[in-house]
């Protein structure tokens, strides 16, 4: 993992990085970037086919929280880390594409709006096509319909190109915890990270562009924003949720 993050961090931030994370070479661990802290979770190109998303239990019904989606993993499996995936409507359904192992579950939204989601350019993260990890906005992602195994959509961007969104203020008064995706440029990393303490969008952009060396990350979401990650001794509760991605480990 050390050179990984030192070809795309550089090796200042590399150097952080390997203070911070498990001396396993894998999962999360704690970042401070800004005066800020943050837990990170890194996700890399031979993890891809155990990276999941969850929505429905086997009865077709919302798993809402982490303890439910740990009962769908096989007795020889656990939970490397999960937190919540996009926006969902209050039935839970998600607002906008979610894929699944492949089946697309609900469609993609184009639609600007109120709120954080419509809040354009807004993003889809997808895995297991043209390459194992990337962040598109949302209506490039549409005209070129990538192959995905895995998706969400959420929004707003986070970074675009290596530029903040162009609506996140450096002055905002808007402080939520929050949570997001970023992937490297040659696709082969993904890096899942969340804020310890309520944090700006300009704040929480700078960490995937400045901190992470991320050209292009994805919000998933604010106020119910939680973090399973048992590498950093987290497991947040609080609101039900809708979309779900995690890392799955085997036991065997």
């Amino acid at each position: 993992m050390m050179l990984e993050l030192q070809r795309q961090l550089g090796v200042a931030i590399g150097a952080v990085f390997a203070m911070a994370l498990p001396a396993s070479s894998e999962g999360c661990g704690r970042l401070e970037h800004d005066g800020q802290g943050y837990v990170v979770c890194e996700v890399r190109a031979d993890q891809e086919p155990r990276l999941r998303l969850w929505q429905n239990g086997a009865d077709g019904q919302p798993l809402k929280n982490f303890s439910n989606v740990r009962k769908t993993l096989a007795p020889d499996e656990s939970l490397g880390f999960a937190m919540n995936a996009g926006m969902f409507h209050p039935d839970y359904r998600p607002v906008g594409l979610l894929v699944v192992d492949g089946e697309t579950l609900s469609d993609i939204n184009l639609a600007a709006g109120r709120g954080n989601f419509g809040m354009l350019p807004n993003g889809v993260f997808c895995t297991g096509g043209e390459r194992p990890f990337q962040v598109t906005e949302s209506r490039n992602f549409a005209t070129r319909r990538p192959e995905c195994r895995l998706a969400t959509q959420s929004g707003p961007m986070l970074v675009i190109d290596g530029d903040l969104h162009p609506r996140f203020l450096i002055d905002s008064d808007s402080r939520y915890i929050r949570n997001g995706v970023g992937v490297s440029d040659d696709g082969d990393t993904a890096w899942f990270a969340i804020s310890d303490r309520p944090v700006t969008f300009h704040e929480f952009g700078r960490l995937f562009r400045d901190g992470l060396g991320v050209r292009n990350a994805l919000y998933l979401d604010g106020s119910i924003s939680r973090l399973f990650a048992p590498a950093v001794n987290r497991a947040d509760f609080g609101r039900a949720m809708g979309p779900i991605i995690g890392l799955v480990d085997s036991n065997s």
